[in-house]
């Protein structure tokens, strides 16, 4: 088995690495191979943006940059793209770049070690208010520094120089020298060897193809859970075979009822187009982890992983998704491409199992549009505000025509094996009258409907009383509560 020579750009420069192991990280290829030690190893699962650098690539002749945490990205998903770490963002001459500045100014920095991963993460919003022109606000800075934990400094000064870097001299950067640099590689394109361990096709034959022939390889996305069995499972995968290069599936469709949202998608890419159709949905997509997090990883990824606390499944069950699984199936000239499409919620049989083939991959997630009547709502319980994985999410998407439910379509995460599908509560409401008779009745049977467990994110018991109280919080937004005190309030009709 040989292992395809990696390139990528690189302060203007292409880098080409031999022999890199097809699970090795971007964080070990710096520190330990290119000794560049400013990128930090913090939690080594993508959880505290430490280890922050920004990437690069050429879309439509036009440069675009992301902020990914480099511990748990295989370090040949960089193949024909760009890199940039601390290191990389000074002026030639010794200028620090306009974050780095403000950070010094605003007494960014006290121990300094979670300080380059904020600061890249800086970096990449500097350059997208720049290029547009825009200033940055406050929530700005908190959106772009979702990912990133900070234990002395607090985040006030951080804040602080987030909104006045823009003020600060700028630095030349040789954007077209990397542009340059960039569509040279795609020219050149990855010609992969014989038998290689890193299978990264370009489009959807090809991958279709590879899977046919390696049906055993791992297969990766954007590594935000693949990454984590390597960096702390330990585990060594021989072949991996990388879907994020697959032009079709990198793209979002507009159809007139539906969206089809390709498994090489970006979460920020995705939850995008689903916020788009439906705009009550946006807190929640700046909940599903943190920025860099959802830059890198796929909403593919995180449906086909099925991990019971998968955020986005709960969603996506309550908004009838389905998915569309393919292979290369036939022999010579008869080979061809096959399909079959099916709901999302009968994808799994078991915890992280499926009834995917060895030789099929997902390539599509198709979810219908809002429609009127539609009130969809979904509620994610977590330790902490954003980058943090659910407790327990429950989601729900119901018609209500005339005060009658018409249509009701629930999903739930973290009280089973799978991401589930609530059958008794959603019989419970439909063709019943909104009113709080009928939600305290389907209260008490989406309580009972499900059994979870107890973990170190919450009891069985805490998961069962929150699934009642957050519907209970769907009905009283429904009659246009916002400022929501769960025990204070008192139906209509019930004494005080």
């Amino acid at each position: 088995m040989t292992t395809t020579p990696l390139k990528f750009v690189r302060r203007g420069e292409i880098i080409t690495l031999h022999d890199v192991p097809p699970t090795r990280t971007l964080l070990e290829v710096l520190r330990e191979d290119l000794h560049c030690t400013g990128t930090k190893e913090g939690c080594n699962e993508g959880d505290c943006g430490a280890c922050t650098v920004v990437v690069g690539e050429s879309v439509n002749g036009e440069l675009q940059t992301k902020a990914v945490n480099s511990c748990i990205k295989m370090a040949h998903s960089l193949n024909g793209k760009a890199l940039w770490t601390v290191e990389d963002i000074a002026a030639d001459d010794g200028r620090l770049h306009p974050a780095q500045e403000a950070m010094v100014q605003c007494h960014g920095s006290q121990c300094g070690f979670c300080t380059p991963g904020f600061v890249m993460s800086l970096f990449d919003l500097y350059r997208q208010h720049a290029h547009a022109g825009a200033p940055i606000t406050r929530d700005d800075a908190l959106h772009a520094l979702s990912g990133n934990l900070c234990r002395c400094t607090g985040y006030r000064p951080i804040l602080d120089a987030a909104q006045t870097m823009l003020g600060q001299p700028a630095v030349d950067l040789r954007e077209a020298e990397t542009l340059s640099k960039l569509e040279l590689l795609a020219q050149e394109g990855r010609a992969p060897e014989a038998d290689s361990s890193y299978v990264s096709p370009t489009t959807l034959p090809g991958l279709l193809a590879a899977r046919a022939q390696y049906p055993q390889a791992q297969i990766v996305a954007g590594c935000t859970d693949v990454g984590l069995w390597v960096t702390k499972m330990h585990k060594d995968f021989p072949r991996v075979l990388d879907v994020t290069q697959v032009a079709e599936l990198r793209r979002v469709e507009q159809y007139p009822h539906h969206i089809a949202i390709g498994a090489a998608v970006t979460l920020t890419d995705a939850f995008a187009a689903l916020v788009a159709d439906r705009s009550q949905l946006a807190t929640f997509a700046s909940r599903f982890a943190g920025l860099p997090v959802r830059n890198a990883g796929t909403l593919g990824g995180n449906v086909a992983n099925g991990s019971p606390i998968g955020d986005s499944m709960p969603l996506l069950i309550a908004l009838g998704a389905s998915v569309v699984l393919m292979a290369w199936r036939g022999k010579g000239n008869k080979a061809k491409a096959v399909h079959r499409e099916l709901r999302l919620e009968d994808l799994y049989t078991g915890y992280r199992q499926n009834v995917m083939a060895p030789d099929e991959v997902l390539a599509w997630i198709k979810v219908p549009k809002a429609v009127p009547h539609e009130r969809s709502r979904v509620y994610k319980i977590s330790k902490r505000f954003e980058d943090d994985i659910s407790a327990v999410c429950l989601a729900l998407n119901l018609h209500i025509e005339s005060g009658t439910v018409t249509h009701a379509s629930i999903g739930v995460g973290g009280v089973a094996a799978t991401p589930v599908r609530a059958l008794k509560t959603q019989a419970a409401l439909l063709g019943k009258p909104w009113n709080p008779a009928t939600v305290k009745a389907a209260k008490d049977i989406l309580r009972a409907e499900f059994s979870p467990i107890s973990d170190m994110r919450a009891s069985s018991t805490y998961r069962v009383e929150v699934l009642g109280n957050l519907l209970q919080r769907y009905w009283l937004e429904s009659q246009g509560l916002t400022a929501i005190n769960l025990e204070s309030y008192v139906p209509e009709g019930e004494a005080a």
